[in-house]
């Protein structure tokens, strides 16, 4: 593997910021985020990326590859949760299983985020309907996780409110805002975008590098849940990535994505929600233990991922495209 891609990836300012989150734990810093920042960060993130993935979104038309790359994104969302679902019952039982699956089988926006300032760096291009597969990713992982639940647990007191579970699934504050900017996007076109560009543009990146600061904190401050863990779900929550990855590569090259959009793909693929489906998973299957499915998600995955994940795959992605 070309070490460049690796280094390149480090320098990025995001990640480094990430890095000095981590290090203010690590050393006992009084370095903080106030509460309510972060998530103002983070809807900013999904505005400003939706927007823009619906600008894009109106200029490529729906085309035959946009057809199959969400078509694949939602097979992607259904079967990872299930195959991952069967390998982590080895150690644990039905709810902790079922609730890491979803974890896995759902995606980390921000993760997403990073990778596409990877590709901007790179001077390599993707595609806005992006957005579009990183909004329908979400949610299905949560549906796959409950009908898992229900098959492979004995709980005659246990009644899903499915009422709830469809709005925590599909009307979350993410998902919610993410595929009403895209619309919006769609919508307005090239002149929403001229009108909103200094603040959807602009600002992109020193937002993106200040929320990494803050998630560097928190990773950190995870990382001592891992000791619940074992080295089973250590080892799972960096090599089923890589698992996840292969076979999004793999799916991007048979249906013909570009470079960039396989990259994007695969990281979607790769990677696990730390925010949407633990809330979820703690509202209707409480049994499941939160530090589980967050410590691994959040504390290992995410790391992985941001530093070494989105290199690797892109290093395999051009093995395959050469």
């Amino acid at each position: 593997m070309d070490a460049s891609l690796i280094i390149s990836n480090i320098l990025n300012p995001p990640v480094l910021f990430f890095f000095l989150g981590m290090i203010a734990v690590l050393v006992k810093s009084d370095l903080e985020i106030p509460p309510p920042v972060p998530k103002l960060l983070s809807l900013y993130l999904l505005f400003a990326i939706g927007f823009k993935g619906g600008v894009e979104l109106i200029k490529s038309g729906i085309t035959q590859e946009v057809i199959l790359t969400l078509a694949a994104a939602m097979l992607m969302a259904c079967l990872v949760p299930i195959y991952t679902f069967f390998i982590l019952r080895l150690k644990l039982d039905a709810y902790d299983a079922a609730a890491i699956a979803a974890t896995y089988g759902s995606i980390s926006a921000v993760t997403f985020i990073t990778a596409s300032a990877f590709l901007s760096e790179l001077g390599i291009a993707f595609d806005g309907y992006m957005v579009a597969a990183l909004a329908l990713m979400e949610s299905p992982a949560i549906i796959v996780g409950l009908i898992l639940v229900n098959l492979f647990t004995v709980n005659e007191e246990r009644e899903f409110a499915w009422g709830e579970v469809l709005q925590e699934a599909f009307l979350n504050s993410s998902v919610f805002l993410l595929i009403g900017s895209l619309v919006i996007g769609v919508l307005s076109g090239e002149h929403g975008w001229k009108v909103l560009e200094p603040f959807t543009q602009g600002l992109f990146y020193g937002i993106l590098t200040f929320f990494l600061l803050d998630m560097g904190l928190v990773a950190a401050r995870r990382i001592k849940d891992l000791q619940k863990t074992g080295l089973f779900l250590i080892l799972f929550a960096i090599l089923i990535p890589i698992l996840n990855a292969g076979i999004g590569i793999l799916i991007a090259r048979f249906i013909g994505m570009a470079q960039g959009n396989a990259l994007l793909f695969s990281v979607l693929s790769a990677s696990a929600s730390y925010i949407a489906v633990p809330a979820a998973m703690r509202l209707t299957v409480p049994e499941a233990n939160p530090s589980l499915y967050v410590s691994t998600a959040l504390a290992v995955t995410f790391p992985f991922n941001i530093i070494v994940g989105i290199p690797l795959y892109l290093y395999g992605i051009n093995l395959l495209w050469r």
